[in-house]
């Protein structure tokens, strides 16, 4: 199934001020790469997931704005996902997709926990439209998009960086690292976090991207500064903080 639209031209009409982390659970590989290549150039982060089980751990223990599930899911259905990241205390808004468009179909989507439910095939405007009011009813989501440690500060809304008031140039994958450790301030991010939250690997390619990359990253926030703000914790991962 590949939804009605071409992406690049939505995302060039319309501007979203919030950019969002979203977990698209979807089967179909054609139809989720479609939607992931969408919602990025829509200004937002996808991570994906292929089966229920899959979908159900990263949902469990990652950080999301909205969830994306596809109904009929290998392993195990959406709606099982759904119900059981309710009955464990989260509330992370969740829209269903399913071919299923019957009002009885709907109504046991929503009963499950779902916050929405469009039905296949459909046009990505909608979608999008549909995901970014189901994060506006989040609330504080909206309002979470300036991070500080000490005077280090990321600003979400406007892609920018600045320490001590002075910009700092970041690129792109250097801009979501660094938006990863700032979001998990004080804690220890471990090579694994790091790999599935910002490279979207789910395995480890055994490289050095890491380490070349967080080593220009702290080139970037700490050259010329007094005091450094990340840190490695030699054998679990790093941490940024201020000292």
């Amino acid at each position: 199934m590949e939804p009605v639209a071409t992406p690049s031209d939505f995302a060039q009409d319309f501007g979203y001020k919030v950019a969002m982390k979203i977990l698209l659970i979807e089967d179909d590989r054609e139809a989720a790469d479609y939607l992931k290549k969408a919602f990025s150039e829509a200004g937002h982060t996808t991570h994906l997931a292929a089966d229920g089980e899959t979908g159900f751990a990263l949902a469990d223990s990652g950080d999301y704005d909205v969830f994306v599930i596809d109904r009929m899911l290998p392993r195990r259905d959406g709606l099982s996902v759904i119900a059981e990241l309710r009955e464990r205390g989260n509330e992370t808004p969740a829209l269903i997709l399913s071919a299923l468009g019957e009002v009885d179909d709907r109504v046991t989507g929503l009963r499950a926990g779902g916050d929405d439910y469009l039905t296949k095939p459909y046009a990505f405007s909608e979608l999008l439209a549909r995901v970014e009011v189901l994060n506006r009813r989040a609330g504080s989501k909206e309002v979470e998009t300036l991070y500080r440690v000490g005077d280090l500060e990321l600003d979400r809304l406007s892609h920018t960086v600045r320490r001590a008031g002075q910009e700092i140039v970041l690129q792109p994958r250097e801009f979501r690292l660094l938006e990863y450790l700032m979001r998990h301030a004080g804690q220890v991010v471990t090579r694994t976090m790091l790999l599935e939250n910002v490279w979207d690997y789910h395995f480890d390619p055994q490289t050095n991207v890491i380490d070349v990359h967080v080593s220009r990253l702290r080139g970037k926030i700490e050259r010329g500064f007094d005091r450094p703000v990340l840190h490695t914790v030699r054998g679990a991962g790093y941490v940024l903080r201020a000292e």
